[in-house]
């Protein structure tokens, strides 16, 4: 039997995004930093912005030469994408050792990235401008912490979503885990959950006023035939998501488009059932992602 993929849709909203270049004396302390300035950032629900590492680099691929990573942050405003990049990178990378930071696009709308940690000097930074970028230089302890002025921000897509609906745990997270290897090998995209994975998928809002979102319980197992509606038959006992955030909708349609494609690889025989996804009947982003079109199903 092939895994069933479900005739819908995930829907995905607006968000502001931007990219981080971290650079280190080593890859070690550059994914110290990375990893730090990336936590507590899985959703906007209560983290205020998504955050996650995108890739390695090489020193030939990094301004000063050195290892890093490149990092993405997704935030609903540039305000608050603003606070979140100054706060994170003034906390977790202006402290990491060795580490330097720099804008990781060409063009968008700038915010400040060392533009107001240069205080941190205390009068003593220096500023240099090079090829028309500006750079400041803050004395540290262990030389200088070198950041670029400002870091471009442009509109990106969150909540890109699969869900992985199995006979059990061990199946849902072999085929979550298999998705996840697979989507972290493309470009623009994060998953910001931890290992890429979330099983508290949310609906919006709850019967309490003042939470946004709330369980899912269409698909929790243990809510089947408890819930107003189930999502779910008897033979599922797991369900796993990923969720997706991209600076392009081209960008999460392919991360969507391979992550199917590793599940149907592991077959029903492996204990994945179905593939679905989180909608909320258009009403709340305008981006619409259909599985029958991003993975060609014959009915």
């Amino acid at each position: 039997m092939t895994v069933l993929i479900d005739d819908t849709f995930a829907e995905a909203f607006p968000m502001k995004a931007t990219r981080l270049l971290i650079t280190a004396h080593n890859l070690t302390w550059a994914r110290h930093a990375a990893v730090a300035a990336t936590g507590f950032a899985t959703s906007v629900i209560a983290c205020g912005c998504e955050a996650g590492i995108e890739r390695e680099l090489s020193a030939d691929e990094t301004p000063d030469g050195r290892p890093g990573l490149a990092v993405l942050l997704f935030a609903m405003s540039g305000k608050e994408l603003a606070k979140q990049v100054e706060r994170r990178v003034g906390q977790c990378v202006l402290t990491c050792p060795t580490t330097a930071v720099f804008a990781g696009l060409r063009e968008g709308e700038p915010i400040a990235l060392g533009k107001n940690l240069r205080f941190f000097g205390d009068g003593w930074q220096q500023s240099k401008v090079i090829g028309g970028v500006r750079y400041w230089r803050v004395p540290v302890m262990d030389g200088e912490f070198v950041a670029q002025e400002t870091t471009p921000v442009v509109k990106g897509v969150g909540g890109g979503n699969l869900l992985f609906l199995a006979r059990d745990t061990d199946a849902a997270l072999a085929a979550a885990e298999a998705a996840v290897t697979a989507m972290r090998r493309l470009p623009d995209v994060i998953l910001p959950f931890p290992g890429g994975v979330v099983r508290s998928g949310s609906k919006v809002g709850s019967r309490y006023p003042v939470l946004m979102a709330s369980t899912n319980d269409a698909f929790c197992p243990t809510l089947r035939g408890l819930a107003k509606r189930s999502e779910l038959d008897e033979r599922i006992g797991c369900v796993m998501e990923i969720v997706i955030d991209g600076l392009s909708e081209a960008a999460v349609a392919e991360a969507m488009r391979v992550g199917i494609e590793a599940g149907v690889a592991l077959g029903t025989a492996g204990g994945l059932l179905r593939i679905s996804a989180g909608n909320y009947g258009g009403k709340l982003g305008p981006f619409h992602f259909h599985l029958h079109h991003l993975y060609r199903v014959t009915p």
